[in-house]
């Protein structure tokens, strides 16, 4: 069995959201300094790095992402990789990546995965996402869940219209995987968010496990 964590080490020099806090991790006690056990201080926003969106983050009213349902992010899940030409995920994109009926968790591999290979700690705002009709394609599936490797499952300046299209369906988003190194196919996906209760959004760490 072959274990891939698709997960990004937080660090203070990683990419975030232009706008989002930037990582902060420190240490606030040292033994050197004679406390007790080294602790470190940790800052940074929900959405950094590999997390899951809830909801509330484009919903209001909406429920956080400690009400997510653990049946959706644990299970099968299908890797599709697309080509490098693919600019950003549209519905004809969708329809010719021949996801089979009964799939219910997408993760999409772009070209995005080449920043993470190349170690890119600069935002780059020209990514790979899903468009809006991307995003009802995706539904019409009966998609439960879809992740991305990228900060933002929509494109750059274009949130708001995916994220209500998925979110109004009570699809999972993952973003921020590190999909480079891992085979198209189909894995057994577990996807554990912090539970910070009513918080849009919370970090994860993701395993898939394949043979």
């Amino acid at each position: 069995m072959q274990i891939y964590d698709v997960t990004l080490g937080v660090q203070p020099d990683m990419p975030v959201w232009p706008g989002d806090p930037s990582v902060t991790l420190e240490r606030a006690k040292k033994i050197e300094e004679g406390a007790n056990s080294n602790v470190s201080h940790l800052d940074m926003g929900v959405h950094t790095g590999t997390h899951v969106d809830a909801p509330v983050h484009f919903l209001p009213g909406q429920t956080g992402v400690d009400q997510l349902s653990l049946d959706v992010l644990l299970g099968p899940a299908l890797v599709v990789e697309l080509s490098a030409e693919t600019e950003q995920i549209t519905a004809d994109v969708v329809h010719h990546a021949h996801i089979p009926s009964n799939t219910r968790r997408v993760l999409f591999k772009t070209r995005n995965s080449a920043f993470w290979e190349r170690g890119e700690k600069a935002f780059q705002p020209g990514f790979c996402g899903v468009e809006a009709d991307g995003a009802q394609a995706l539904v019409d599936l009966g998609i439960q869940l879809v992740g991305i490797d990228y900060l933002s499952v929509a494109p750059y300046h274009k949130s708001r219209p995916t994220h209500e299209i998925l979110l109004k369906a009570k699809m999972v988003i993952i973003e921020g995987l590190n999909l480079a190194g891992v085979p198209a196919g189909l894995y057994q996906l577990y996807c554990l968010p912090a539970r910070l209760v009513g918080s849009d959004g919370a970090p994860a760490r993701v395993l898939l496990m394949g043979d």
